[in-house]
């Protein structure tokens, strides 16, 4: 019966290895969670096999997928079907596939969070009933919203506020500040601390954003992770920490308008369209800085 739902799903579809789903990536372009890197080092922590599909057309790879069993790979569902829900935490992950455009195929391996921009290329596809939350450009704030970003900046560097690109700390110690401030804030600990320090050395090189500290202390923190595809530049905004102790000078706001304008800087230095998401648009805050959009499942 496996074997029939398998022969059922993958039908058209041929199995490929992981260097030629590299390959369709690279060409066609991804999201940060269907990066082959970010992949197969995952997957490898996880101790889950990798299964790559590529839709082929004259011999050439047109369309690729990296999947768990019946899910796309480093699903939640599948984690938990495992016992390893708590293994890493990408949050809700703006998925893209690697499709070359204007090329239509039909998915059944199960997904949320399919973005847009592969809809027109997808048979089987439905929209969900939650967005996204995508971050506004720059120019797209009001005046009065930019002013206060950089009076908030200002003040908090007056009052013995430093920025620092996380680049400058090691996995240990990311792991180490981020886990310190997410239950300074929330009151519980972050999903996959065990193995933040793991996760974050398997993906340093995608690891970006700065650190906030006050007086040399820590004070707020963001989890986020960046891959540039060929078309565009993927960023996700996992979750974040913050000391209470310093809310009356906004470090969490401070640290959002710190990171956003340095990704659409970083992005528009190379010429690319920034995708920078907040995850589901389910708080308020979110709607501060960003624009939902739809997405899609299967």
């Amino acid at each position: 019966m496996l074997n029939l739902f398998r022969y059922w799903r993958e039908r058209g579809w041929t199995e490929i290895d992981a260097t030629s789903y590299a390959a369709a990536w690279q060409r066609f372009g991804g999201s940060f969670v269907t990066h082959p890197r970010v992949v197969e080092r995952l997957s490898g922590l996880a101790e889950i096999p990798v299964r790559y599909l590529g839709w082929l057309d004259g011999g050439h790879v047109q369309a690729a997928i990296p999947c768990w069993d019946g899910h796309l790979a480093l699903a939640k569902t599948v984690l938990k079907q495992r016992r390893r829900h708590g293994l890493f935490d990408l949050g809700n992950a703006e998925v893209i596939l690697p499709i070359a455009t204007g090329f239509r195929v039909p998915v059944r391996v199960r997904m949320r969070y399919l973005s847009a921009i592969n809809v027109q290329e997808i048979d089987g596809a439905r929209q969900q009933a939650e967005s996204l939350a995508m971050a506004r450009a720059p120019e797209n704030y009001s005046p009065k919203f930019r002013y206060n970003q950089r009076r908030e900046l200002r003040l908090f560097e007056e009052a013995g506020g430093s920025i620092h690109p996380l680049s400058e700390f090691q996995p240990s110690e990311q792991a180490a500040i981020y886990c310190d401030l997410f239950a300074r804030r929330w009151g519980f600990p972050a999903r996959g601390k065990a193995h933040l320090c793991e996760v974050l050395t398997l993906l340093r090189e995608f690891v970006t954003g700065s650190l906030l500290l006050r007086h040399g202390q820590p004070v707020a923190m963001q989890l986020l992770y960046r891959a540039e595809a060929p078309g565009w530049v993927s960023l996700e905004y996992v979750n974040g920490g913050v000391d209470p102790q310093h809310q009356p000078l906004s470090p969490g706001s401070v640290l959002s308008f710190v990171n956003t304008q340095a990704a659409w800087s970083a992005a528009r230095a190379i010429g690319k369209p920034l995708r920078y998401s907040f995850g589901r648009a389910d708080r308020e805050y979110k709607d501060r800085w960003c624009h939902r959009v739809p997405v899609f499942e299967i």
